[in-house]
This record gives structure tokens, sequence and C-alpha cells, in this order.
């Protein structure tokens, strides 16, 4: 009493990449997305500035095929937490494993 149908029934096969895909600007899209809420959320100067130089490498490995809003959100993101980040104190950043 076996209800599956035989015919209906296909194998799993992994997914494999294709020659030219580079997953690097999805990568980078997500890590400024990352730091750019570490950056507003928790007030990490260094994570607003990880999250603009992220953005930026994303934006320079995208295609020219790929979603523009999704770049251009993640690179607004970040702008907007560095200029948030120094608007809620305006001092610099301070390097205090050097000292």
């Amino acid at each position: 009493n076996d209800l599956r149908r035989r015919d209906r029934i296909v194998r799993y096969k992994p997914y494999v990449p294709k020659e030219g895909e580079d997953p690097m600007a999805e990568y980078m899209n997500l890590l400024a997305m990352l730091f750019s809420m570490c950056g507003l959320m928790m007030r990490f100067k260094w994570a607003a500035w990880a999250a603009v130089y992220c953005a930026f490498i994303g934006f320079s490995n995208s295609r020219s095929s790929e979603d523009t809003k999704q770049i251009f959100s993640s690179f607004m993101l970040s702008i907007s937490s560095v200029v948030m980040s120094y608007l809620q104190s305006p001092t610099p950043m301070a390097v205090s494993y050097f000292s």
C-alpha cells in the first residue's frame, strides 16, 4: 500500500556554480550590512568604517546585471552608520592597543 509515485521522484543534485560566478560581491554586501548594524546599534566606529570598506568592495566586484537596489542600500546604510556614530560622539576613533 505504498502511495508514493515512483515516476515523480527526482534525485537530489547539489548546486555546482558556473564558471563565471563569483559570490564575493554578495559576501561583501552581507558583511557591509552586518558591520553597519553593529556600527549603528553598538556605536562601534571601527565597524562603521569596516562597513564602508566592505560596501566599496561589494560595489566594485558586482556585475552590472545584479540588483542595484541591494548594493545601493548596503552602501547608504554603511555611510549612515559612519555619520550616526560620529554624530553620537564626535571624538576621533581611539587606537587603544598601541598605547
